[in-house]
């Protein structure tokens, strides 16, 4: 039986590098991709028979060549992000919303478009949004604008390039570096503000999301999917 092999860009840190963990747990061959040599060598250490390869996904040559060299494959997730966009609409920086584009949406949309040529047919495909795309927090227009972009393309390309599988994920607040703009006091405060609004009364942790994107990547049937997992937050009105 041949083992399957699954690659996650943006896999040296937080959401991606719980998922790397989780996967490799399964039984999987998995590969990590990020731009910070150093992360990723901690990656490695980190994450037990995981490989670690340097790549700037907004580079689409890089991109390219990346795929190449790693051959044939099973499953991608994209768990690249950006905390770029974010802030009141009246003042919001046109440049600060084109960062978030340029920082997630489209290199998940052309990371996934470079490795079609070498993902099997019977793989899958696993995009990460957030929940701001539905949220309807104030202050995150921009941030909402970037995830409901990766979200509408899911069930299109879920049917263009079937038989693959094509699902989403969207987390809630989880506490990963993504929160790093904030001092550890705001962030502190931030997360208990958030665990009070949550049904599960806490706030998300790396792990959380990683079994969702493993669901997903196991079950054959689901396709066309995003899958909220918040605690409930959507739930808080």
């Amino acid at each position: 039986m041949t083992e399957t092999h699954s690659i996650i860009i943006g896999g040296s840190s937080g959401i991606g590098l719980a998922a790397a963990r989780s996967l490799t747990a399964a039984g999987h061959r998995v590969t990590v991709a990020g731009r910070d040599l150093d992360r990723l060598k901690a990656a490695e250490a980190a994450a037990l028979g995981v490989t670690a390869r340097q790549l700037d996904a907004c580079d689409p040559v890089a991109t390219r060549a990346f795929f190449a060299a790693a051959g044939a494959f099973d499953h991608l997730v994209l768990a690249l992000g950006s905390s770029s966009g974010m802030g009141p609409f009246a003042s919001l920086e046109p440049a600060a919303v084109k960062r978030q584009f340029e920082e997630k949406v489209f290199p998940q949309l052309f990371v996934a478009q470079a490795a079609l040529p070498h993902l099997a047919e019977t793989g899958s495909i696993t995009f990460i949004s957030a929940v701001s795309s539905r949220a309807h927090m104030p202050g995150t227009a921009g941030l909402a604008a970037a995830n409901a972009a990766i979200e509408a393309v899911v069930p299109v390309l879920a049917v263009e390039l079937a038989p693959r599988r094509v699902n989403c994920v969207a987390p809630g607040v989880v506490d990963t570096a993504w929160w790093d703009f904030l001092s550890a006091d705001q962030k502190g405060a931030a997360f208990v503000d958030f665990a009070g609004k949550t049904p599960v009364k806490r706030v998300g942790r790396p792990d959380d999301i990683a079994a969702a994107i493993g669901f997903l990547i196991a079950d054959s049937f689901m396709t066309g999917h995003c899958l909220v997992c918040d605690g409930g937050l959507l739930l808080a009105g």
